[in-house]
Formats: C-alpha cells, sequence, structure tokens
C-alpha cells in the first residue's frame, strides 16, 4: 500500500467533516458563459500567452454571438488577461514567472479581508455552494482531474466573494486570482494537487463553523504556500 503523504491526510480529514449535496445547476447568462469560456481558455493556456486572436475566431469557437462575447472581451481586459489592439487584433497576456509573485503579494491582504467576511455574512445559499466546491475539489483530487479542480477553484473564489458582501474587495480580488490560476497551471506539479486541495477545503471549513480568526489564518496559509511556488517558478 502506497504511503500517503501528509497533505493527503489533512485533505481527506477535512473533506469527511463536510456533508456535501449534490451540486446544483443553474443557468447562466450569454455574457457570464461567454467569460467563463474564454478565461478557462486562457488560465489553461489553450489562448496561448501573448499570441494574437480576432474578436470573429473567439465568436465562432463559443457560438454564443457577437455581443455576449464582446462582454466577456471587455471583462478580461479590464482584468489584464487580454488586451483590446484596435484593427489589430486581441493580444492574450503574456506569462512571466517574475510576475506570479508580485500577484500572490496583492492577493494576501485582501484575501484575508474576503474570508473574515465571509465567515461573518456567509447566507445558507452560499454555504450551501461551498460544500459543493469543497465535493468537487474532492474529485478533482481523487481523479487527478487538473481542469476540473481549477473550474472548483474558481467556483470557490466567486461563492467567497459573494459570501463576503463586500463587493470592493470581491472585485479587486477577482483579477488577481484569474491571473494566479493560469500561473498555477503552468508551474503547477500533480503532487501538489492535494495540498493545494488542502488549503482551500481548510478555509471551507473554517468559513462553514463561522470561525473569521481561522478563516484568515487558513487564507494566509493558502498565500503563503503560493508564494513558495511562485518563488519556486521564478528562480527556474
Amino acid at each position: 500500500m502506497p504511503v500517503k503523504r501528509r497533505s493527503d491526510l489533512i485533505y481527506h480529514c477535512a473533506v469527511k467533516e463536510i456533508a456535501v449535496p449534490a451540486p446544483n445547476l443553474v443557468a447562466e447568462p450569454a455574457a457570464q458563459r461567454a467569460y467563463h469560456a474564454l478565461e478557462k481558455m486562457i488560465v489553461t493556456l489553450e489562448l496561448p500567452p501573448a499570441a494574437v486572436v480576432t474578436e470573429r475566431v473567439l465568436i465562432d469557437s463559443l457560438a454564443l454571438g457577437r455581443t455576449p462575447v464582446r462582454e466577456a472581451i471587455q471583462r478580461l481586459a479590464w482584468e489584464g488577461l487580454i488586451e483590446i489592439r484596435p484593427r489589430a487584433g486581441l493580444a492574450i497576456a503574456p506569462l512571466r514567472a517574475q510576475d506570479w509573485v508580485l500577484i500572490v503579494e496583492a492577493r494576501r491582504g485582501v484575501e484575508t479581508v474576503l474570508a473574515r467576511a465571509a465567515a461573518r455574512h456567509a447566507s445558507p445559499s452560499c454555504r450551501s455552494r461551498l460544500e459543493d466546491a469543497a465535493r468537487a475539489m474532492h474529485a478533482a483530487v481523487m481523479q487527478s482531474d487538473v481542469l476540473a479542480f481549477l473550474e472548483a477553484d474558481k467556483l470557490l473564489d466567486e461563492i467567497i466573494g459573494e459570501a463576503s458582501d463586500n463587493i470592493f474587495a470581491a472585485r479587486t480580488a477577482a483579477p488577481l486570482q484569474s491571473h494566479s490560476r493560469r500561473f498555477w497551471y503552468r508551474y503547477h506539479s500533480e503532487a501538489g494537487l492535494a495540498r493545494a486541495a488542502g488549503h482551500h477545503v481548510a478555509l471551507i471549513r473554517a468559513v462553514l463553523d463561522r470561525d473569521e480568526i481561522r478563516a484568515a489564518l487558513e487564507a494566509e496559509k493558502l498565500m503563503v504556500m503560493l508564494r513558495e511556488l511562485a518563488e519556486s517558478a521564478a528562480r527556474r
């Protein structure tokens, strides 16, 4: 029998404590679906860093119509993932390893604010969806499915932002989270999947327990882990 890493044990213990219902699937508006699809393509490098594409190519690939795709492009441009070049196309943001350290540093303060506020304000709906996110992360780790893990991570970030009841902090964090997720996809190792999930589930548990201090601490631990990965990537 293979020996379990300490991170695996932490992860499984955290998940076991959470009773998770089946997720509720809610139809998203077309612009939101376009945003999620394009953000995923950028984060997973399907749209390569520094590549130049056209609006028409993206509209055809998503088959969601011109207006929702344009709205998604505008949002991604605001987040710094796309640069709109008039009459020259859309440039996907470059990926420089040393930038990841800066992104994590920018996230640290706002993530603790969000975690504290989420523990204090999370509604029953948000709490149920947090359990869905924990379940999705558990399944992703069991299947070594990196893409499923990233989707669960995105879901968790959005739920924490909503649960915090602080739209200013959530809007500040969102683009930084997308950039960080992109770097993580590029530089992660499969061995670190359970460790990352363990930190996320510990944060979820603290929010569900309405423990503001522990939620802030778990958010800080998550940022410390990401800082270590970022510094390692920058040295390569």
